[in-house]
This record gives structure tokens, C-alpha cells and sequence, in this order.
């Protein structure tokens, strides 16, 4: 559908474009110079003034012109507020100290993140890289005032944007690098810029401030003209020499997902082809399948495009083959590791990717970096979140005290924190994992675990009683537990993994030996107590095989007849339910 350009408009020409540039670069020379004898201080990022009081905030609406025509340039827009915001969020200015928007924010590049998106030039909505920014500007001034900061230089629009959320008393507008927004303040502030899935908040806080203001809705106001309606893809004003170049470039789009994906279980990988539509694009490690890599086998369906970060990935793989099995050093690099696939991923990621379904390891750290502002997402949820986890191996490490592993590392607080924040954001998280679901109500989807027709009930060979621990000997599988029921029971213990750790006292007391994933059909029982489990998957094997699992709620096992389920830590009631699983076994 066209969109009538106003009757006072005038059709732009190539010569008014001509001259517009060359004064814009005389005006550019003109402030580099002026700037050069007075110059504004970049301000750092810190967090001294974080939790203190916001003393002024304004918020609007992101996704005012989402037709399919429009769709690509109000797109662009939100891209460039993302990354516009990932360098102004947490900025700190002292007392005194002037703060300038482009000083700030810096030229408008391609390798900053910024794109083409709409921006009013002679009346019209036109493509221009950085598009968009005023809508940031024109909420930081009306913050600006609401703080009783000083304002030492704002600039009006000519005209008023369609839909635009300012009144005349409020609206600011910028222009690298001569149409600036500048502010000073008597007290020391601090500045966050946040988008949310549909709005873009800016909150100016100060130590001592007044007390918390709601986001004001900004009401538009009246101006005496109006720019055109809509943009170049719609005007239709054929005969601009703006148009057919902004139509070649940006056809009708109503956005896709993206589909960031790190370690491939088979529930997510069939989650994620039954949701995925054609024009989504998905975006793995490597393919697995072509490097024989089960862990990232993803099997996108027809009609979803496929990119692999395939060097990043052999990178890592390399360096972790030479960490050590358990400890500080190994998950501190996992977490790099993460960081960098996740940076890798986002370079990537379309402006038009409206909604993006995120394996949870990379998370917190698109999260921290700002590419989720604007975006719904969902979770594929394969861990306890950092909070939870934390707080699990602090409960086991007071019980266990001895134990060298379950203390040995905790994740950066930041990181803990950020994962926190986009978690409460996710829209929805999705897993197999049944602990782990509980703890989100009804925003978790449940998927069910993979598992082989169950056959019934195996009775153990006689002699001796033997159970299976699928794990390697450390704190937070439950060895201390174990160690202590065997040593109640009696039998002997198959360990399954081999990474260690020292004070298991109790496991220098029983018979016990390593043993591979084929003895587990000689067993009375498969045993897991673990205050972390994620991916029990040889316990559902061992369901499956009538084999009796008995596993911590921690585990998240699907619940089944074989299954007897215990409190992580209770070492007293894993011993009674393996008593009463050799009392069941016939004489």
C-alpha cells in the first residue's frame, strides 16, 4: 500500500543532496576545530553510582513501523539504538565534567555495529547509517532535564518524525558531528540506556538523588509541519532519486528467528526443527555431522540457512584437549571459550532477527554484550543457572569441607548477575530436565528426555551386590554420599569416570574400581546422588534396560516406576532405598 507523501513536501533533488553534503562537511571541519580548543573528556564506564536512586527517566516504544515495507529500515533502527546503548550503558561523568553525546558514542561505523536504518533529511525518512539515534537523544535529554542536569547544547528537529515521541520542549536530535547533545551537572550522574523486547528506556541516576521516577511515556507534540509519512520503501514517490536504490537493497520483511546453538542434545535438536520456519537461520559450532562431532550434530530442517563457526570452534577444541579433566583453570577457559563463540555468533546475527531461541551457555555473555535489547528470546536450558549452581556447591562444600573440588571455582559475579537478568527477560526456557524446569513455572516448556522402550525389571546376577556410579569420583556427582551408603550396605562400587579429587575417606573403605559403561547390566542398581547432574544420560539408559535408578531430584529424571528419587546431601535415605532395593532382589 502507498503512503501519500504531504502536500507541502518538496520532491528532494540530487543537487539539494549535493549541497547538503558539502555543507555538512564544512560544518564537520567547522566543530573539529571549535572542539579543538575546548575540548569535551570521554567519560569511562564504572559502577559507583549503579545502585543508587534514578533521578530522572524517559522510555518509548521501539517497533512503531513494523508493516512489511517499513519493517527493514525500523529494523536498522533498533540495531543501531543496540549498539549505540552497549557503549553509553554504565556511563559514569563526575561533577563538573561535560558530557557529549558523540564524544561518547564515536563515529558511526559498520565495525561498531551500527547499520543503515531511518533517519529525517529534508523532510523524508531516508536510509542513512546510524539512522535512528534521535529517538536515543531526544529520551537522554528529556532524562537530562528531569535530573536537573544542565543543558549546554540541543538541537530541535526541523520536523517531526512520524510517530515521534517527543513534544517540542523535549525533542533532540543529533548529527555527526556538529549537531551535538551536551550536558553538566554540579553532582556526579551516571547514565543507562537499556532496551527491553519493545522499548527503549534511558535513566539518568546521582548519589543522594530524588526519589525513583517511572519512565515517562512521551506524548507527541504539535509542530507546525510534519515530515512525510512512512520512508523510502513506502512514500511512493517513484520518481525520488531515493527510491529505487533504497527498494533494490531492502525488499518487504517481517523478520525472522535465529537460532544460536552450542552443544546439541537430541530433545533441543528436535525442539528446535519442529519450530523452525523457512528463512530462519541457524547458527552452530561446526557441522558435526561432517566432522564427526555428535556433540554438535544439528540437523536444521529444509529451508533454513546454516552458518558453522568452524575455525573458533577447532580453536577451542585444540586448547581444552590440553587442560587439565577438573578445576579452576579448565572452567575458566569454558567460559572464554563461550565468550568468544558467542561474539563469534553475534557478528552474524541480521538486524531483522526479531526473535532468537540461545543454548544457555551462551547467554549471559550476548546479554552483557547488548545484542538481546529489542529482541524477544527463548532458552534451550541445559544447566542449573549460575546463582543456583553456586549456591548448590556452597550447600555441599559445608557438608563436605574436606572435598578440594567443590569449592575450587566460582563464576565472575558480573557473569552471574547478567545470566540472572536474561534469564527473568527469556520469554520462554526450554529443557528435558525436570529440577530444572520446576524452577520457572510457566514460562518452562518440558520436553520429553530420549529414551529406548523400557523393558521390564532386570533382577541383579547373585553374589555380591554391585552398584553403578556414572560419574567420575568428585563432590558434586555425590561420591561423598555414596562412599558412606556403600559403606552401610555393602557391596562394591563401580566408578565410571576418572577425574578425581582428594578427602573421599569413606571411598578408601569399601571395594571399589573403575569400570566401563558395559558392566552396568551386572548391577544391582545405577546410583547417582549428585547435587549437579545435567545430562544424566546413562541413568535413562539404565531405566530403559529395567535396570533401578536411584538418583537425586537434581538428576531431573523423568519420573518412572524404576526410578526411586532422594534429596541431594541425604546420604541416610540413599542408603535405605539401596537396602530396600537388595530386599527386593529374590533370594
Amino acid at each position: 500500500m502507498e503512503i501519500p507523501h504531504h502536500a507541502d513536501h518538496a520532491e528532494p533533488t540530487r543537487a539539494q543532496s549535493a549541497a547538503f553534503f558539502a555543507k555538512s562537511r564544512l560544518l564537520i571541519g567547522w566543530r573539529w576545530c571549535r572542539d579543538a580548543r575546548r575540548p569535551v573528556r570521554r567519560q569511562p564506564k564504572a559502577d559507583t553510582l549503579r545502585g543508587c536512586r534514578p533521578a530522572g527517566s524517559a522510555g518509548s516504544a521501539l517497533w512503531t513501523q513494523i508493516s512489511p515495507a517499513e519493517f527493514p529500515l525500523t529494523a536498522g533502527k533498533v540495531q543501531n539504538l543496540r549498539a549505540a546503548c552497549r557503549i553509553l550503558d554504565g556511563v559514569e561523568v563526575p561533577a563538573g565534567e561535560i558530557f557529549g553525546f558523540w564524544k561518547q558514542l564515536g563515529r558511526t561505523t559498520r565495525q561498531a555495529g551500527f547499520t543503515e536504518g531511518r533517519e529525517l533529511r529534508s523532510g523524508c525518512m531516508v536510509p542513512a547509517l546510524g539512522g535512528g539515534l534521535c529517538q536515543l537523544s531526544g529520551l537522554m535529554h528529556a532524562a537530562a532535564l528531569a535530573a536537573g542536569l544542565e543543558i549546554l547544547e540541543r538541537h530541535a528537529h526541523s520536523r517531526t518524525p512520524p510517530g515521534g515521541p517527543m513534544p517540542d520542549e523535549l525533542d533532540a536530535t543529533i548529527f555527526w558531528n556538529y549537531v551535538d547533545l551536551r550536558f553538566r551537572a554540579p553532582f556526579a550522574w551516571r547514565l543507562e540506556t537499556r532496551l527491553t523486547a519493545t522499548d527503549l528506556v534511558v535513566t539518568i541516576r546521582q548519589a543522594g538523588g530524588a526519589p525513583p521516577v517511572a519512565p515517562r511515556e512521551m506524548e507527541s507534540g504539535r509542530p507546525a509541519r510534519a515530515a512525510a509519512e512512512g520512508d523510502c520503501l513506502t512514500c511512493g514517490v517513484t520518481s525520488c532519486f531515493r527510491h529505487p536504490s533504497a527498494n533494490r537493497e531492502r525488499g518487504e520483511a517481517h523478520g525472522h528467528t535465529a537460532w544460536l546453538l552450542e552443544s546439541c542434545w537430541p530433545e533441543f535438536d528436535a525442539w528446535c526443527r519442529k519450530h523452525t520456519h523457512p528463512g530462519d537461520r541457524w547458527q552452530t559450532p561446526l557441522d558435526g555431522r561432517r566432522w564427526r562431532k555428535p556433540n554438535y550434530a544439528w540437523t536444521p530442517p529444509d529451508g533454513a540457512e546454516i552458518r558453522h563457526a568452524t575455525w573458533e570452534t577447532l580453536r577451542r577444541s585444540w586448547h581444552q584437549r590440553r587442560l587439565p579433566l577438573q578445576g579452576a583453570a579448565r572452567q575458566n577457559f569454558l567460559l572464554d571459550a563461550q565468550r568468544r563463540l558467542a561474539a563469534d555468533f553475534a557478528k552474524r546475527l541480521d538486524p531483522a532477527a526479531r526473535h532468537l531461541v540461545i543454548s544457555q551457555s551462551l547467554l549471559p555473555h550476548l546479554w552483557q554484550a547488548g545484542h538481546l535489547g529489542g529482541r524477544t528470546f527463548d532458552v534451550l536450558l541445559s544447566r542449573w543457572p549460575l546463582a543456583e549452581l553456586h549456591a548448590r556447591l556452597d550447600e555441599a562444600f559445608s557438608r563436605h569441607p574436606e572435598s578440594d573440588t567443590l569449592a575450587d571455582f566460582r563464576a565472575d559475579s558480573q557473569l552471574v548477575e547478567a545470566e540472572a537478568e536474561a534469564l527473568a527477560a527469556a520469554a520462554r526456557v526450554v529443557t528435558p530436565h525436570r529440577a530444572l524446569a520446576a524452577g520457572f513455572g510457566l514460562r518452562a516448556i518440558l520436553l520429553d528426555w530420549t529414551m529406548q522402550a523400557a523393558q521390564p525389571l532386570r533382577p541383579p546376577p547373585a553374589g555380591t551386590p554391585k552398584w553403578f556410579f556414572p560419574a567420575s569420583p568428585l563432590g558434586r556427582k555425590g561420591i561423598h554420599e555414596i562412599a558412606s551408603a556403600v559403606l552401610e550396605t555393602g557391596g562394591e562400587l563401580l566408578i565410571l569416570g576418572h577425574a578425581s579429587e582428594g578427602g573421599v575417606g569413606a571411598l578408601g573403605k569399601i571395594p571399589h574400581r573403575h569400570a566401563a559403561a558395559g558392566e552396568l547390566a551386572d548391577c544391582a542398581a545405577l546410583v547417582l546422588p549428585a547435587w549437579i547432574e545435567h545430562e544424566p544420560r546413562l541413568a535413562l539408559r539404565a531405566l530403559a534396560m529395567g535396570i533401578p535408578v536411584i538418583a537425586s531430584r537434581a538428576c531431573g529424571l523423568p519420573r518412572h516406576d524404576l526410578l526411586t528419587e532422594t534429596d541431594a546431601g541425604d546420604a541416610a535415605a540413599l542408603a535405605a532405598a539401596m537396602r530396600r532395593r537388595l530386599a527386593a532382589v529374590p533370594a
